[in-house]
């Protein structure tokens, strides 16, 4: 089991969107977390968007996504 360290403002972020890459998350990945790319963000929702931070935690649990 690998233990990540996750930061104070990490912890809200729901477990279940950590454990594999979706979609959405693989988006992030290849945008380098550029948000004024992402499909999201151009949809114009009102919440900030925790993608980034969940791209860094699921790099560390599962690796690089596969292509």
């Amino acid at each position: 089991m690998l233990n990540v360290a996750i930061e104070p403002e990490q912890s809200e972020i729901s477990t279940s969107i950590t454990k594999n890459w979706t979609p959405q998350a693989i988006e992030c990945y290849k945008l380098n977390g550029n948000c004024s790319m992402c499909s999201i963000r151009q949809a114009h929702y009102t919440f900030d968007c925790q993608m980034p931070r969940v791209v860094e935690i699921l790099k560390l649990i599962n690796g690089e996504p596969e292509e």
